[in-house]
């Protein structure tokens, strides 16, 4: 086998590997293993008194993550799906006839810490008080050829953490076996999309799936992805919103539904936002904004109650109170309140001053709602830490949204705000198809200016329109930051089992030529690269001293058979 650009460690596991199938054991087989019990299981469930007839019989499967050899006894962590507990290996119980090849050799020389096992045995409590797993009988389930970043544990500090950010988001496999705390938050996300899903379906309402790839990018402002469609050969989006579909299933006769949603944006990447998101949107026909927000402060009350059995959930430094009623402010009233501006009634020239006097950067492609969005996210949005409903949006923001009942110039629109970012986006929606077609419009006129943003005209959309669309209220709700908020995240990569990343720099793979230029044997060339130096620049950086010692053990240890080179000559080397 070529061990060629490997590790010490992942060569010692590819020989351990062979050994073993030397053996006749196959470290990747393929029949079901019979798992009767889980770690957590085994710890609720013990009894010293009175062992449950199922603890007597035990079959448990997980990854080893330590082990303690002590010559004809040893100990070793078994970590399942469940959480972790000790297993007890006494060499004359695994082996009880004369062959101890499965103790002395498998177990104690062939498997390694992130091995797959499987284990039979019974359930007891060691002389240090600890519950554990007699281990009668055990089978390889999968060899690990990569050796896991070892975390270390003492009086509840941890050592050497994988806490890495760019190690931990590639690979996420890792994180999640290392770092038990990930896995609870991915646990909670799901109980977090459980639970509104089931408050829906208390309702009677019905969740449905729209496409993906779309002809006409619609629903939000935003820059979409755009691919191809070979056999049509047309192009295609992929989608920044499912609003408009749900609105024509509203159009349709559904009373209410709604969707868990992929959409993409081909925007910019930071803490909290990934081009791929996940998003929750729910239509209701017969409704209105101010009944959607009750609506919405109920969902969350009881996602916050359901993930922590109570409405207060600490954030960052910040505790948030989510226990209804959540506080209403206007958007003028909020703006006046941070910049002393009024926005009712004022023009485009007339915000563009304000932006400037407020030091706000603009651009000529920008008009009165984004000039005004700009305004409420630099100067308040910060400001709002508990939940706060935003509400009364001006119409040049709202494309989609039904005019205000009493305001003009305003919009029956909301937007949820907890800890200073938006959370929640909500209206009465437009069902007027001639007011929406001359929203539509004034968005083309947006996009005329250069605002890549703009939203698409959707004919189709307003042809079902045309046929009438009941009073209705929509809520869309982002669902990674929502996870942020209940986990306690501050980055969304950290909710995200896979987040977008940038391409992996790739190592050059070194050979001996760049070290035997310089005058190395070839042999102690192809040491220098095993012990993890890729240049000579960085073989010049060594220490002398501990480079003689690390490439003499390596000779040592994995049995070259090389004449080891004096400390003169490692000098040399350097010079």
């Amino acid at each position: 086998m070529d061990y060629s650009g490997l590790s010490e460690q992942e060569v010692i596991r590819r020989q351990a590997l062979e050994k073993l199938n030397e053996l006749g054991i196959d470290a990747y087989p393929a029949p079901e293993y019979p798992v009767n019990n889980y770690s957590i299981d085994i710890l609720e469930k013990f009894d010293d008194d009175n062992l449950p007839k199922e603890l007597k019989e035990i079959c448990v499967s997980g990854r080893i993550m330590s082990r303690r050899i002590m010559g004809n006894a040893s100990f070793a962590e078994l970590q399942d799906s469940k959480g972790r507990i000790q297993l007890y290996f006494k060499r004359d119980d695994i082996c009880q006839g004369e062959d101890k090849t499965m103790y002395n050799t498998v177990f104690k020389k062939l498997l390694d810490i992130g091995d797959i096992i499987g284990v039979k045995g019974y359930a007891f409590r060691t002389q240090m008080g600890e519950i554990s797993v007699h281990v009668t009988e055990f089978d390889v389930l999968s060899k690990s050829l990569r050796p896991l970043p070892i975390v270390k544990e003492k009086d509840g500090h941890v050592y050497d953490a994988f806490t890495d950010p760019e190690m931990r988001y590639r690979q996420r496999y890792v994180d999640l076996i290392v770092n038990p705390q990930v896995k609870d938050t991915f646990i909670k996300r799901t109980k977090i999309m459980n639970t509104m899903r089931n408050f829906f379906n208390e309702q009677d309402y019905l969740e449905v799936e729209t496409p993906i790839l779309q002809s006409i990018p619609g629903g939000a402002a935003a820059r979409p992805f755009i691919t191809h469609h070979n056999a049509l050969d047309i192009p295609l989006y992929l989608r920044i919103a499912n609003e408009l579909y749900l609105k024509r299933l509203i159009v349709g006769g559904f009373e209410g539904v709604y969707e868990f949603a992929k959409d993409f944006r081909n925007e910019g990447m930071d803490r909290t936002h990934n081009p791929e998101f996940t998003v929750m949107e729910i239509y209701v026909a017969y409704k209105d904004y101010q009944w959607m927000m009750n609506f919405t402060e109920e969902m969350i009350e009881r996602v916050a109650i359901a993930l922590h059995g109570n409405t207060k959930v600490q954030l960052g430094e910040n505790e948030i109170d989510y226990k209804r009623p959540f506080r209403r402010v206007t958007m003028r009233d909020a703006i006046q309140e941070h910049t002393g501006f009024d926005i009712l009634g004022k023009s485009e020239d007339e915000l563009r001053q304000c932006c400037k006097v407020l030091e706000i950067e603009t651009d000529s492609s920008m008009g009165k709602g984004k000039l005004i969005d700009e305004i409420f996210g630099e100067k308040c949005e910060h400001n709002y830490i508990q939940p706060t409903f935003i509400i009364d949006y001006p119409v040049e923001m709202s494309p989609l949204t039904k005019k205000h009942r009493s305001v003009e110039g305003l919009t029956e629109r909301f937007e949820l705000f907890v800890n200073g970012k938006e959370l929640a986006n909500a209206y009465s929606e437009l069902n007027d198809p001639i007011d929406q077609r001359e929203r539509f419009e004034d968005q083309l006129n947006l996009s005329a200016k250069g605002d890549d943003e703009a939203m698409f005209i959707d004919q189709d959309f307003l042809r079902a329109l045309e046929y009438g669309m009941p009073p209705t209220s929509g809520m869309g709700i982002g669902i990674d930051r929502l996870t942020m908020f209940m986990t306690d995240n501050a980055s969304i990569q950290d909710v995200l089992f896979f987040p977008q990343m940038r391409p992996e720099k790739k190592l050059e793979v070194v050979d001996e030529t760049i070290f035997t230029a310089i005058g190395i044997d070839v042999e102690w060339a192809k040491v220098l690269i095993k012990t993890g130096l890729q240049s000579v620049e960085a073989l010049k950086e060594s220490n002398p001293n501990k480079l003689h010692q690390a490439i003499c053990g390596y000779n040592k240890k994995n049995k070259l058979g090389l004449k080891n080179p004096s400390q003169d000559d490692v000098k040399n080397w350097l010079s």
